[in-house]
Formats: structure tokens, C-alpha cells, sequence
């Protein structure tokens, strides 16, 4: 049928003719914690954590999640993952940026959802809100051989793992296609968002400045490259990454002491707005 206005065409248009699909936000927040050493000689070993929440409701009651939900019907999709994080954790006023959107057809029991990922990369210590009863942070490990990774979740009282296997599937994009062949804990397809947002945050060290926002404001060196090889997951040259770092940082005039190391010259980023 042709139409001679737009108007006409609106008046006659039937929504209930197509499928309809439903949308949500899933939120990957990740830090950088300390776990602290038995020999106060030696600097505290660092670790990557996610912060995950438990499911109360069916599917997958009990199981762990990121933070996440449905993009209500007259909500901004920006402001959906902002109110989704305060609901699931009671954090507010973290930066999120667009991750990837996950459509797979089966990916959620109870209907078609496609979900639209966010991430957020903050230093834990420095958050003012205590979380909600169903939210924790894991230390997330990864050990990988050759294209299988196993990532592990430790929050002191659970421990799981998660297999998957890994293939590129775009060199240009280094993009990867993510199969999960073992998973017990955590709910939808959460492994396959989470391993992207590990993925794309080890792409961004190398071109941006994005690590920082996982930095106190003053640190040492050490600390620095610490946290660079928890994201990489590979240990680093002192000589190489001192002079990849050295633009990025600006030397203060403040110095840590006590705790049985020798004092260390302490550093801060150096903005460049």
C-alpha cells in the first residue's frame, strides 16, 4: 500500500505485526585491590576483582551476576546502567562507558533480550558507599594456555572457576568469539562479558590512559607496573616499562617510608588537560 504523507503512514501503522524484543544493561565494574603480604618486607601483592551480585529470583536464582536489568520504555539507554548500578550495589557517580552489545538468541531462558554492556575501571578503596547485602567483589585470576582460559573468583568465602575457549575472529579488531565449556556460578552469558571487557581493557592500557583511574593519587612506580601486569597478566621489564611510562607520570616531592622498605619516591599522573 503507498501512503501520501507520513501522517497517513503513522495512523495506519500496526506495532503488534513485528516481534518484540527486550532490552537490558549489564555492568562490568572492575578494580585493582591489594593483597596484603606476610613479610612486611615485601610490597603487597595486587589483584584484579569484579564486582558481582547474587541472584534472588529465578533463572538462575542464586547464582552470581554482574550488575544488571531492563532498560525501562521511556529511559534513556545512557541513564538505564546508572540506575541499574545504584538498584543492584548501591554505588553512584562512576563513569561508565559502552563495552559491546551480546544479542546471541539464546542467551537469556525467559525471552529475546539483547543486552548493551557497560564498563567502569575505579580504584575500590576510594568508594564512599558500602555495598548491598547480595553485592561482592571477587579477585578475578586468569590462566591461560594456548586458546583456553580458566578464570577463577575468590571472595574469601566462594571460590569458582569459569573455562572458556578462545578463537580471533577479527585480527584488525582483535576481536574474539568466547565459548564457554564450563561455567556452575555465574548466570546468562556474564563469562563471555566479562572476558570481553578484560580483553578490550588490556587493548586500551597500550593507547590510552584509562589505568590511572585505578591509581591513589600519589603511587610508586611499582605500584604502577604492578597493576599494568595484572590487567596484561604477564610480568614486565623494569627498563622497558619505566620508559613507556615515563610521558604518563610526573615525580613529586613526596616519599613513602616505615613498613620495612627503603623510602620510595612517590609519583602522580600527569594530566594533560
Amino acid at each position: 500500500m503507498e501512503y501520501k504523507s507520513e501522517e497517513e503512514f503513522l495512523k495506519a501503522y500496526d506495532p503488534s505485526k513485528f516481534e518484540r524484543l527486550s532490552v537490558t544493561a549489564d555492568i562490568l565494574i572492575l578494580s585493582v585491590s591489594s593483597e596484603e603480604s606476610d613479610n612486611y618486607r615485601k610490597t603487597d601483592k595486587k589483584r584484579m576483582s569484579v564486582l558481582l551480585v547474587k541472584r534472588r529470583d529465578y533463572p538462575f536464582k542464586d547464582m552470581w551476576c554482574l550488575p544488571g536489568g531492563f532498560v525501562g520504555y521511556n529511559e534513556d539507554l545512557e541513564e538505564a546502567p546508572k540506575r541499574i548500578l545504584k538498584q543492584e550495589t548501591n554505588l553512584k557517580n562512576i563513569y561508565l562507558e559502552q563495552l559491546y552489545t551480546f544479542g546471541d538468541v539464546n542467551r537469556d531462558p525467559r525471552m529475546r533480550i539483547i543486552s548493551t554492556s557497560y564498563m567502569a575501571l575505579i580504584d575500590k578503596s576510594l568508594l564512599n558507599e558500602s555495598l548491598s547485602e547480595d553485592a561482592s567483589w571477587f579477585d578475578v585470576t586468569l590462566m591461560e594456555e594456548g586458546n583456553m582460559v580458566d578464570m577463577v573468583f575468590d571472595n574469601g568465602e566462594v571460590t569458582f572457576s569459569v573455562k572458556i575457549e578462545k578463537h580471533l575472529r577479527e585480527k584488525t579488531t582483535d576481536r574474539y568469539q568466547f565459548i564457554v565449556k564450563k561455567n556452575d556460578h555465574l548466570a546468562f552469558d556474564h563469562p563471555r562479558v566479562i572476558l570481553s571487557g578484560l580483553e578490550r581493557l588490556r587493548n586500551k592500557i597500550n593507547y590510552t590512559d584509562i589505568v590511572f583511574n585505578m591509581m591513589p593519587e600519589y603511587f610508586t612506580l611499582g605500584e604502577l607496573q604492578q597493576v599494568y601486569e595484572v590487567i596484561l597478566n604477564k610480568k614486565l621489564l623494569d627498563p622497558a616499562f619505566r620508559r613507556i611510562i615515563e610521558p604518563k607520570v610526573e615525580k613529586t616531592d613526596k616519599m613513602r617510608t616505615g613498613g620495612g622498605h627503603r623510602p620510595s619516591v612517590l609519583f602522580r599522573y600527569k594530566d594533560k588537560d
